[in-house]
């Protein structure tokens, strides 16, 4: 039964495009929660309230998941805050935010652990897509990542989104004196110093990162 459980989620989650760290993100487990179970079998199994969720997120009935027979119509989502991923009209390029439309259905996140990460306002957040190599090894090109529009004032040190003479980015916010150098993580690009800082907005701060493995 374990093992029909492992392979019936295993399947849910590649044929809903989602990924072993996001799906354990949404239960407010460590992102390798899933993998484990999956291919090490750790835990053994499913909690109760974890299947539940699961259910409740992949629109399944309880028992694919290893819940009772007959359990019907899979419970309510109310208990995830939905994340929608949303086309933020970024320009692509290096380093960037990849233009994109609204894909796929939002991502169900746990709201206590939204809130641990520092979201004040689960309507502010959302989930946008990275193109470039240029926060590598922190962010890869095609990760998804969860922004806090709500955080628009910088932390230094920490990553944004943000937009500079027009062209959206993800970057490393650094004080150096007082100015703020834009990094990039990746030490194959220089640091942006020179620039004018009235063409400096900030969209918001990053809490989350998810990739597909």
């Amino acid at each position: 039964m374990a093992d029909d459980v492992r392979t019936a989620l295993d399947a849910l989650i590649r044929e809903r495009g989602e990924d072993y760290s996001a799906v354990s993100r949404l239960l407010g487990r460590n992102p390798a929660y899933i993998q484990q179970f999956i291919k090490r079998g750790t835990p053994r199994r499913l909690s109760e309230e974890d299947r539940l969720r699961l259910a409740a997120y992949f629109r399944v009935s309880e028992d694919r998941l290893g819940g009772r027979a007959g359990a019907g119509t899979p419970p309510d989502m109310s208990a995830l805050v939905a994340v929608p991923r949303i086309d933020i009209g970024a320009s692509a390029g290096a380093g960037g935010l990849a233009e994109i439309e609204e894909r796929g259905r939002p991502i169900g996140f746990d709201e206590k652990w939204l809130r641990d990460l520092g979201a004040r306002r689960t309507d502010s957040l959302s989930i946008i897509s990275v193109a470039g190599d240029s926060m590598e090894p922190t962010l890869c090109d095609g990760d998804d990542i969860l922004v806090d529009r709500e955080a628009v004032a910088v932390r230094a040190g920490a990553i944004h989104v943000l937009r500079l003479d027009g062209m959206l980015m993800v970057k490393r916010i650094i004080r150096d004196g007082g100015r703020l150098l834009i990094r990039s993580d990746n030490p194959a690009y220089p640091d942006i110093a020179d620039y004018d800082p009235a063409l400096l907005a900030i969209i918001g701060r990053v809490l989350w990162c998810g990739r597909k493995l």
